[in-house]
């Protein structure tokens, strides 16, 4: 639904002008639109919240009766339905009332001249109407909650403010579950026990800002994590008389507003950083300063790409080096997996102690430089000497072309393989393959003449042996 309240169908049963009574039913259903149908069975059209306008014309024609109809109304989620009588019927058919009845269906007779294109027009106007109150409550309360800020007690200012505008209670806890400053109403028993099930709920999420919302005895209830570290934070929760999108929007901005004047309850991690770096530049280790930063052991990540005025991936992540080159290094205390992101190219390297750090880095570049030329999201470092350098999917590619020409003949490269791994001898491959020795010589000289290489080089028996390994 667009952001606007919905109408009253009471509301729109007082407009003056367009001539409609309340057959069944009463006036409390909310209308979020109006809808015009004379098909047997409008429920594939329907979304659900509408006031559905119809003279009757499925009846009259026997395509289905009101029974059948009203059902499937009701089951598609319509607000109330609206019965034209004329021109089909002079008055609302009674099969019809005593359907609605039993479906609890609110059903209004739109009298004789009056058009649904009217009908259809007042409640767009109720709409527009609601939707410019809330909008006026919204910038009220951002204003209210503003000024409150900027007064010297910010915290019960803001609390304050927020309470009356939702008429309700606003309370920010300690990680402990202690209330830190609270405004408002008091709460029920029952409230106060739902709405604190659901501050610790937030407040032990893993990932934050959290919420969580219920709902005890009429009440509305949410809990909005503001810290920035599991069980570090503060955490609002709030008791609303209402529900409806105005009060979110001011809950969600008294939140920015807390978690900013709040900073000093999460500024704990900022001071350690300037710790370690001081640390670093009076002369410690890596080893001495990295406990302060997170637990080992480390993973470093470049990433490329992203565009210009693209923010660099953070990755959950505080250490965050963009370089003038484009190039952003991240580093990832334990615990913190890197993961592909949007329009970036990033290579990680394997989990490293502090003291291997510079190493990881090293890493990490080989690892962007594979990603990007294979134009994927994110490559990790792979343990296991030069070959674990080496792309492999890349490497088959590259044996099956550089082996081709020995593929109609499958003795040459068994014989090539075996004569590399023994190293040359022609006696040791002739009896591992149980072939005379100048069969090894034949073989291993057509091999030569097929590859066009000179197997006596090193380099060309090296880059053969990983071929027919990979191959």
């Amino acid at each position: 639904m667009p952001f606007a309240p919905p109408v009253r169908l009471a509301d729109l049963l007082a407009s003056e002008g367009l001539g409609m009574r309340l057959v069944a039913g009463g006036p409390g259903a909310d209308l979020h639109g109006v809808h015009t149908s004379e098909m047997a069975d409008p429920f594939p059209y329907l979304l659900g919240g509408e006031l559905l306008l119809t003279a009757g014309v499925p009846f009259q024609l026997g395509q289905t009766g009101p029974e059948r109809f009203v059902a499937r109304v009701a089951e598609a989620g319509a607000a109330a339905l609206g019965f034209g009588v004329t021109p089909v019927y002079d008055t609302v058919p009674d099969a019809l009332v005593a359907a609605c009845r039993r479906h609890g269906l609110p059903l209004v007779e739109v009298e004789p001249g009056t058009p649904f294109a009217a009908v259809a027009r007042a409640v767009w106007r109720l709409m527009t109407e609601a939707r410019h109150h809330e909008l006026r409550r919204v910038a009220d309360g951002q204003r209210a909650l503003a000024t409150a800020a900027a007064r010297p007690d910010p915290v019960p200012a803001v609390l304050h403010a927020l309470a009356v505008r939702l008429d309700g209670r606003a309370v920010l806890y300690t990680p402990e579950g202690g209330e830190y400053a609270a405004d408002g109403r008091d709460l029920m028993p029952e409230e106060d026990a739902a709405l604190a099930r659901l501050v610790r709920r937030a407040a032990g999420a893993a990932r934050r800002p959290s919420s969580a919302a219920d709902t005890a005895g009429g009440t509305r209830l949410v809990a909005y994590g503001l810290g920035t570290g599991a069980g570090r934070g503060l955490t609002l929760g709030l008791a609303m008389a209402r529900r409806d999108e105005a009060d979110q929007r001011l809950a969600e901005t008294a939140m920015v507003l807390l978690s900013l004047l709040t900073a000093p309850h999460q500024g704990a991690d900022e001071a350690t950083r300037s710790a370690a770096l001081v640390r670093l530049l009076l002369g410690a280790r890596p080893e001495e300063a990295a406990p302060l930063l997170g637990e080992a052991p480390w993973t470093v990540v470049h990433a490329r790409g992203g565009g210009p005025g693209a923010p660099p991936p953070a990755l959950g992540s505080p250490l965050v080096d963009p370089a003038a080159d484009g190039t952003v290094r991240v580093l990832l205390p334990a615990g913190r997996e890197p993961a592909p992101y949007p329009g970036w190219s990033l290579g990680a390297s394997a989990p490293a102690a502090p003291g291997d750090l510079a190493a990881a880095d090293a890493q990490a570049a080989r690892a962007l430089r594979r990603a990007e030329a294979a134009h994927t999201g994110l490559v990790r470092h792979r343990a296991g000497g030069l070959a674990a350098l080496v792309d492999e999917e890349e490497a088959a590619a590259h044996a099956r072309a550089l082996l081709a020409p020995l593929a109609q003949a499958p003795a040459l490269p068994e014989t090539l393989r075996a004569w590399l791994s023994l190293h040359g001898s022609w006696d040791r491959t002739a009896a591992a393959l149980g072939v005379h020795r100048n069969t090894v010589r034949q073989r291993i000289a057509r091999c030569a003449a097929l590859l066009d290489a000179d197997l006596d080089d090193p380099e060309t028996r090296m880059e053969l042996w990983f071929a027919l390994r990979w191959g």
